[in-house]
């Protein structure tokens, strides 16, 4: 449904959500006084409440943008408009992969409000990996997300002035500045938002002294900054991620922006590295163990194989730039896409370790000198990856260095 306008925007709660959904008409007149509404939100910038029929037991979810961020409070003002952000780029995702993004059933920008379909069947991936889940789409799903997202929006396929059109629909500055800041400043700083224990402080003291790996970073900052190549979801973690044994739903695009080609993929590949170190902690039984990494490890390999072919054939069929049939534009595309990924993934290890925002992956591990230990192994990793980001040429290459972590 297209996107309504109403007249004030006031934060809605269990009875004013459903003034909201029962105009929508997804319930039938006999279900609307049998709607049982839950406040499920456990994120940080948001409200979410699910609502579902006692009597058909149809569901779908409403979300609504805060003017703040939850975690800080209402002295750190965000803008509304990234609800309208959400919204449009679950929709021009949906253009490409339907199948992987929940269905958007209404959105309201006066209200910064999102309905979408219930996704009550599946389990957040980060919560499903740290109990030992596997699950067999998962790399061709991401990789076919990430290369569809990719190319569709890119210079490669849109006329320019339809890219131009959406590089400012898409002008995210308020929530680019948050990750400008807490994945590639504030980490790398003594800045008070960064969130580590004592005794972490020698090995964080070495990244803020490490000139070579502030290079790199400024570097990377300075890409993400200036370098409008594709449409991001721009915050692809495996908190982002909805799955179930045959399905997988890529959720939260509000930090959608463009930006440089390897920025998503990147994060998906570092929290799935974080997820193989934490491994060793929360499971205990050595087979399973070696089980879940290797199929981690398998994972990032075949998501960035999936995402390469895909991207290949695609730009074989439908590229429309002058320049892609000559030999070797392809290929440094993809050649640079990978080693600012490596250097991204980098980043973003380290900032999930000691910044403002951590994993659960880490800091559920119960016995705190074996949580130290695995920090100190995440920080030592981020920072290579970092510094070494153009050494490594290969997707195997890449994984044996997080195998090696």
């Amino acid at each position: 449904m297209s996107v309504q306008v109403r007249p004030t925007y006031e934060p809605l709660n269990e009875l004013t959500v459903l003034d909201v959904v029962k105009p929508l008409a997804f319930f039938d007149a006999s279900e609307q006084n049998q709607l049982h509404v839950r406040e499920i939100g456990d994120g940080n910038l948001n409200l979410v409440f699910h609502i579902e029929s006692a009597l058909s037991k149809k569901a779908l979810i409403v979300k609504q943008a805060l003017p703040y961020a939850k975690v800080v409070g209402e002295s750190w003002p965000l803008t509304l408009d990234r609800a309208r952000i959400e919204s449009d780029a679950l929709l021009k995702e949906a253009e490409s992969v339907p199948h992987l993004v929940p269905r958007v059933l209404f959105s309201d920008s006066t209200l910064a409000v999102t309905v979408m379909e219930d996704l009550s069947d599946h389990v957040i991936l980060r919560k499903g990996l740290i109990d030992g889940q596997i699950y067999t789409q998962l790399a061709d799903d991401i990789g076919t997300f990430a290369a569809k997202t990719a190319f569709y929006s890119s210079d490669f396929y849109l006329h320019p002035f339809e890219k131009k059109d959406q590089v400012k629909r898409f002008s995210n500055p308020e929530l680019c500045k948050i990750t400008e800041d807490l994945v590639f400043t504030d980490p790398f700083f003594n800045n008070e938002t960064n969130d580590f224990p004592d005794e972490l402080q020698s090995e964080v003291d070495v990244i803020w002294n490490d000139k070579e790996l502030l290079q790199e970073v400024a570097q990377l900052r300075l890409s993400f900054l200036t370098r409008a190549e594709v449409l991001l979801h721009g915050d692809l973690h495996s908190g982002s991620i909805f799955v179930k044994s045959d399905s997988t739903k890529v959720i939260d695009p509000e930090f959608a922006f463009y930006g440089p080609a390897g920025f998503d993929i990147a994060h998906f590949i570092a929290n799935l590295a974080l997820n193989h170190l934490s491994q060793n902690a929360h499971t205990k039984e050595p087979f399973h163990r070696e089980t879940l990494q290797t199929y981690l490890l398998q994972t990032i390999e075949k998501t960035w194989e999936t995402y390469t072919d895909t991207f290949t054939q695609l730009w074989n069929e439908k590229a429309t730039d002058p320049f892609a049939k000559i030999e070797g534009v392809l290929e440094n595309f993809l050649e640079k896409t990978f080693q600012e990924a490596i250097g991204f993934a980098g980043c973003e290890i380290i900032r999930r370790t000691i910044g403002l925002a951590h994993v659960a992956d880490l800091d559920s591990i119960p016995q705190k000198e074996v949580e130290f230990f695995y920090k100190k192994t995440a920080l030592e990793l981020g920072a290579k990856l970092i510094k070494n980001q153009r050494k490594i040429t290969n997707i195997t290459e890449l994984t044996d260095w997080i195998r090696g972590a």
